[in-house]
């Protein structure tokens, strides 16, 4: 039986080293196509929709075995060899993952703003606000809005929820991530991607956030326990999402340490 193939963008041309980038957790593709956009006069750069995001395919399997596993089919799907691999928070243990079990695939590493590392379970709120949504009773986006206003206050939070609120031809609205299976898979979903003693010795590069506290200074021994070429980049003024917050920044420290 043929493995799906997740959706994805492309921005650049053939004959320049292949980027591949991971969105994070309910984020899509589309989140990342001012960055890619930015790097494609050096890059071919591809970023697909992972498994339950955006345009690609629906599966209750949430984990990161089963994420690494559509990367590589996909990537023999597009007929792409070795690539650079860039993973933002979700994505970013996605590529973690992809890493360790495919390192021959790989001429780089770059993870942004997350560890290998368990984490808290991110996102309850938010997931139990999508849920609520009375999709059959709103007449517009606004209405949405309103209506997870007492579930998520912060207006930025609600807007990034809202980017997968999609309207469909006939005028009524629907979800296009897969809201229920990844709160399912929750659990899942913030445990480490990799086990100890696995590891990637490529070329690594950690970027993160100044102001976010996903990765924090006691991190630092695990991921070069997992990856003892890595090195750490700081963008000072960013939080957890750098191609919101430190656009340019992000871009030129991409650019810098990516070999071409």
């Amino acid at each position: 039986m043929s493995h799906p193939v997740l959706f994805h963008r492309r921005f650049g041309e053939a004959g320049r080293p292949p980027l591949v980038i991971l969105h994070g957790l309910l984020g899509a593709s589309r989140n990342w196509q001012t960055v890619a956009r930015e790097l494609s006069s050096r890059f071919d750069v591809y970023v697909p929709d992972l498994r339950n995001h955006g345009a690609s395919f629906r599966d209750d399997d949430a984990g990161y075995p089963a994420l690494a596993g559509d990367v590589l089919a996909w990537l023999d799907a597009n007929g792409l060899g070795r690539v650079h691999l860039l993973g933002h928070s979700m994505g970013g243990k996605t590529a973690m993952r992809f890493a360790a079990d495919h390192p021959g695939r790989l001429l780089s590493l770059t993870v942004v703003d997350i560890a290998p590392r368990r984490y808290g379970h991110h996102h309850r709120v938010e997931f139990a606000a999508m849920r609520s949504l009375d999709l059959g009773g709103i007449a517009d986006r606004r209405a949405a809005d309103e209506a997870l206003t007492p579930y998520v206050p912060d207006w930025a939070m609600r807007q990034f929820l809202l980017t997968n609120l999609a309207r469909r031809d006939d005028g009524s609205f629907a979800w296009e991530v897969n809201h229920l299976a990844l709160a399912a898979a929750l659990p899942e979903i913030c445990e480490s991607p990799l086990s100890e003693g696995e590891t990637y010795d490529g070329p690594t590069s950690f970027v993160i956030g100044g102001k976010s506290d996903f990765v924090r200074r006691e991190d630092r021994a695990g991921i070069f326990a997992h990856f003892p070429k890595a090195v750490l980049v700081e963008l000072p003024d960013s939080g957890h999402n750098p191609h919101i917050d430190s656009r340019a920044a992000l871009v030129s420290a991409l650019s810098d340490t990516l070999p071409t």
